[in-house]
């Protein structure tokens, strides 16, 4: 009696930990969806594999319409707005990814994340910022979504975007 009770709690586990990896799933199930990757908007590409490496140029908060979330968080937007601008950056890049690789389930991790926001002098919550960045990675990938990473302020960025931020992804071997 005791084995039958054991056989379906390993079932429902091991189908747990297969759409904890899936992460094409993930997505789905939390309703998110990627917008069409953008295009380079000088002479770069948006992403470069070497190895089990992507390293992902800058993207910044692209508007599902077009356009950017622009001006300056502490003057033109609030902090809440900056984090929407981090997840819509995060959005990019999550969509450029998919581009790049075919498949999200073929990333190991996200390694390192570079966040930049176009604040006034005096705005020092950056990190809280780049949260909304850093909470849609481990929202899609859990554990593997947790990142080192440095947030900074600038006093411009190109074409006024609120951020931009880079990433550098490890691929499943």
């Amino acid at each position: 009696m005791r084995k039958l009770f054991f056989i379906p709690l390993i079932i429902l586990s091991t189908c747990l930990m297969v759409y904890a990896q899936d992460y094409e799933a993930r997505i789905k199930a939390l309703g998110i969806h990627l917008p069409e990757p953008g295009k380079p908007v000088a002479n770069y590409v948006k992403a470069v594999v070497t190895g089990n490496l992507v390293f992902l140029a800058g993207h910044g908060p692209a508007l599902p319409e077009g356009g950017y979330i622009t001006g300056k968080v502490g003057k033109d937007l609030t902090e809440k707005e900056g984090y929407d601008a981090a997840r819509l950056a995060g959005l990019a890049m999550l969509s450029t990814l998919k581009n790049i690789i075919g498949d999200l389930n073929k990333v190991n991790r996200i390694v390192k994340v570079t966040g930049m926001v176009n604040a006034v002098d005096d705005f020092t919550n950056h990190p809280e910022v780049i949260n909304g960045f850093s909470d849609l990675m481990v929202e899609v990938f859990g554990e593997n979504g947790k990142h080192a990473r440095s947030a900074v302020g600038m006093g411009s960025l190109p074409r006024n975007i609120a951020v931009e931020i880079e990433m550098i992804v490890e691929l499943k071997e």
